[in-house]
């Protein structure tokens, strides 16, 4: 779910060193309260629109100035907190129906099943591993659970004459692009909808067709390295780990049973239920998360016994506490630009130096901004709650639809996980793998400079469509 703190691997420390996230989220409000010193105060006009509230342009005008002290920074804190209770809760209970979900082992046990099962032919290996990570990424959310994967994903690939590259990137970066699509991700589409102001998972459609863009993109990028590799092991990017490589430590899954097929239809029910109520009935948040808490009884009691299944609800909310409360810190920089007045101040600015630029550039320009902003809040809820309450107003002044604002996000969230260093889950797998960070490297900027200009493509095409 790109939520969960993954342990720094050692072996990493001398390569690269980042403060972490949260003192980068407080040097943040500092520079916010310092802001509110330094910049003009001024607002703009605001009305209701189609649910909406949206700025008026030309409404901007200068106020009184209202500096945020010291202590106001840490007030902002529980005031953000408050703020982003809705979604701050939502990514708790969630993330405790998702625990339950992993503790029966029905995820495991089912895509292993399936690996197993078609993971002899090699021409089809691939695809369908790929696009099955894939859709857990776009539903559920799923990034650090393929971790665990990594290494039958390898054993297999060699087995199949590819390398120790191949194994990784078919699990890696079959989640990687699910998750960037996003269609039901519900911890940062779903998020950066709900802060935006856009009805929840709308542009599904849009959404899919880009997806499997990108999925059939990834797809082939990663069956022309194999079949490089089966043909000439040499030209392996990783020949070294695969001539010296050790025993190989299996991992191992519990049988596929009847009762994990139970819970996986009743996770794929609830999850149809939910697609249904939120297009057919309008749920929101509150509703979402009722349903996935049912969901999360049905198959933990049934499967767990009542006392585990409480147990594990509470691990699945732990496990998501930093992308949780990253959304509170976070909300604390606008409660800062807003008590100071200097929010509409620093929209008034982008849309100044945006404003004078094609509609075209001006999209592209928030879409760097998401990707350089993901080297330093890899956290999605966190990016989120950071970047969409000055970038859904600055589209309603570039005359971009909000829904464009949110996939500027998305996609420059959800593919940089795969590139920087500053990804945990990223340089997890990488030491779960051997895989040097340099070697992934290699291997994986020019998907990466393809993914870049299809995200630019998908963004200039929704800009031309209207995509809402």
């Amino acid at each position: 779910m790109n939520e969960r703190k993954v342990q720094e691997d050692p072996s990493s420390r001398s390569f690269f060193k980042m403060p972490h996230t949260y003192a980068i989220i407080m040097g943040i409000l500092l520079i916010s309260v310092i802001l509110t010193y330094t910049l003009p105060a001024g607002q703009f006009d605001r009305e209701k629109q189609d649910g909406q509230t949206v700025v008026i342009d030309g409404t901007y005008r200068a106020v009184e100035s209202a500096p945020v002290n010291l202590f106001g920074l840490f007030e902002a804190i529980p005031k953000g907190m408050e703020a982003g209770a809705g979604i701050i809760f939502y990514i708790f209970l969630v993330g405790g129906v998702f625990g339950i979900i992993r503790e029966t082992g029905a995820i495991e046990s089912g895509i292993n099943q399936l690996i197993n099962r078609f993971g002899q032919k090699g021409h089809i290996m691939i695809p369908m591993t790929m696009f099955v990570f894939s859709i857990a990424g776009a539903t559920i959310g799923m990034a650090e659970e393929t971790i665990i994967f990594v290494p039958i994903g390898i054993m297999l690939a060699r087995a199949l004459g590819y390398d120790a590259m191949t194994g990784a990137a078919i699990v890696s970066l079959g989640a990687a692009v699910g998750f960037a699509g996003g269609m039901l991700n519900p911890f940062t589409v779903g998020v950066a909808q709900s802060i935006a102001e856009v009805p929840l998972f709308s542009g599904i459609g849009y959404r899919t067709a880009i997806y499997l863009a990108f999925l059939l993109v990834t797809i082939l990028y990663v069956m022309n390295y194999a079949q490089k590799v089966k043909k000439n092991p040499e030209r392996s990017l990783v020949y070294d780990l695969e001539k010296h490589r050790k025993e190989e430590v299996t991992t191992t899954f519990s049988r596929f049973s009847k009762k994990h097929a139970f819970v996986l239809i009743v996770l794929i029910g609830g999850i149809t239920l939910n697609v249904i109520g939120i297009f057919e009935w309008g749920w929101y948040l509150t509703e979402l998360t009722a349903s996935f808490l049912i969901i999360g009884m049905l198959a933990g009691i049934a499967t767990l016994g009542i006392n585990r299944t409480f147990e594990s609800l509470i691990d699945g909310a732990k496990a998501v506490t930093f992308g949780a409360l990253i959304v509170g810190f976070a909300r604390a920089i606008v409660v800062i630009l807003e008590d100071g007045r200097v929010i509409d101040t620093v929209i008034y600015g982008l849309s100044n130096a945006v404003g004078h630029l094609p509609t075209s550039l001006a999209v592209i320009g928030m879409y760097i901004v998401q990707l350089i902003t993901n080297f330093f809040i890899p956290s999605g809820s966190g990016q989120a709650a950071t970047t969409m309450p000055i970038m859904a107003p600055l589209a309603d002044l570039l005359g971009i639809e909000r829904q464009v604002a949110v996939l500027a996000f998305q996609y420059g969230d959800g593919l940089t996980n795969m590139i920087f260093p500053t990804s945990a889950h990223l340089m997890a797998f990488l030491a779960i793998a051997g895989i040097p960070y340099e070697k992934w490297l290699r291997f994986v900027w020019k998907l990466f400079a393809i993914w870049v200009t299809l995200a630019c493509v998908a963004l200039l095409l929704a800009v031309t469509l209207g995509i809402q």
